[in-house]
């Protein structure tokens, strides 16, 4: 995209935007939602989550009022890119910038995509000051300067940045809706009452014992935990020699095996995996893994994915034994797991079904990252 600048004016942060500093008081004011620095995301100018006053305790910062359609900036960390435009009156922290457009300057639905700049944000991060917790004034940021076009190319330039920011919007609807979707599927489908009630551990064998290759040379995959994402996906493995791996501890596993994470937080926050495209169909891993290997392959996506879902992963949690920060989920867990398992077919075709909308919800996340690095793009060749 090619952009003629040479018209554009000269113009301070501070000429066009205009902090506001309306304070509360958190215990009498009507006011009943509240956003902190957790509830913005980087790089994105929408709140999805807040939080309700008198939930639990507010610290003395937050006294400062926003109102609908205020920017909010975290002026801490400023790094971490976070701008949000708000779409109802509430609180914040006094850290948190609290920020209206001059709209006698500038188009405001230009103001957040312009301080999500890569000018801007080096702007803020080279001014701000302290090392563990850095932090940007008003006066210094309000000192960036940046050329900005008339109102009627402003109004043209705004157009086109929401229609790339509404591009994303949609993308992430519909990865909403697919999630929302696959989520009920599964509530609904995992348990048939009309069948027998068995254990969970009746359709998986818990970690298995792996008949030892004689070739020590022979190339295994490794896969640690931070090679497991949150989401389900091998992120990265490293192949290495079974001599490497064998009598160091490490957890066995074979090709469509499943990985279970039994320690705390990663078995909360949902890792785990079925092992694909191992090398020579063999695996080693994390101590901190359970293997689970269904006893019919019919049944690996199946048990997978309901070892995945949060009323799984909850009575996991509250069943684990250890030590704060130490805690795991035995294997006799897999064991207590009962429920009334629908007929072998029919948990094959529910696993095939979920495992078509969770390549769906992959295809949208990537075309997720595609777009927002194009919005990125645009808003950098403007500003």
């Amino acid at each position: 995209m090619n952009i003629d600048k040479s018209k554009w004016s000269k113009v301070k942060f501070g000429d066009i935007a205009i902090q506001q500093k309306e304070s509360v008081d958190i215990e009498t004011t009507s006011l009943n939602r509240y956003i902190a620095g957790e509830h913005m995301d980087t790089e994105d100018i929408h709140l999805r989550k807040w939080g309700i006053v008198g939930d639990g305790y507010l610290g003395p910062a937050f006294i400062r009022k926003f109102e609908k359609g205020d920017i909010l900036y975290g002026s801490r960390r400023t790094y971490l890119k976070k701008v949000a435009v708000t779409d109802f009156d509430g609180i914040t922290a006094n850290t948190t910038f609290v920020i209206t457009a001059n709209e006698k300057i500038i188009n405001p639905r230009l103001l957040p995509f312009l301080m999500l700049s890569d000018g801007f944000t080096k702007h803020s991060i080279e001014n701000s000051k302290g090392s563990v917790n850095p932090y940007i004034n008003w006066k210094d940021i309000a000192n960036y300067e940046f050329s900005l076009p008339s109102k009627e190319e402003q109004a043209h330039l705004a157009e086109l940045l929401c229609a790339a920011d509404e591009v994303v919007e949609r993308e992430k609807e519909e990865l909403t809706n697919i999630d929302t979707f696959q989520t009920n599927y599964l509530k609904r489908k995992y348990e048939d009452v009309s069948q027998p009630l068995i254990s969970f551990s009746d359709l998986v064998d818990v970690n298995p014992r792996i008949i030892k290759n004689s070739n020590k040379e022979l190339l295994a995959s490794f896969i640690s935990m931070s090679d497991v994402s949150n989401e389900g996906y091998i992120l990265s493995k490293e192949d290495k020699p079974i001599k490497e791996l064998e009598g160091n501890g490490f957890t066995p596993f074979e090709e469509n095996d499943i990985l279970f994470a039994k320690i705390t937080p990663c078995m909360e926050n949902g890792k785990g995996v079925i092992t694909k495209d191992l090398t020579n169909g063999l695996g080693f891993g994390s101590t901190e893994f359970h293997v689970l290997r269904a006893k019919t392959q019919k049944d690996t996506k199946f048990c997978f994915y309901l070892s995945r879902m949060d009323f799984f992963r909850q009575l996991a949690e509250r069943l684990m034994t250890g030590s704060a920060g130490q805690k795991r989920v035995q294997s006799e867990f897999f064991e207590y797991y009962k429920f009334h398992a629908p007929r072998l077919q029919d948990r094959f075709e529910i696993g095939e079904r979920i495992d078509m909308l969770e390549n769906m919800k992959w295809q949208i996340k990537k075309q997720i990252e595609l777009s927002q690095q194009l919005k990125i793009v645009l808003i950098n060749q403007i500003f």
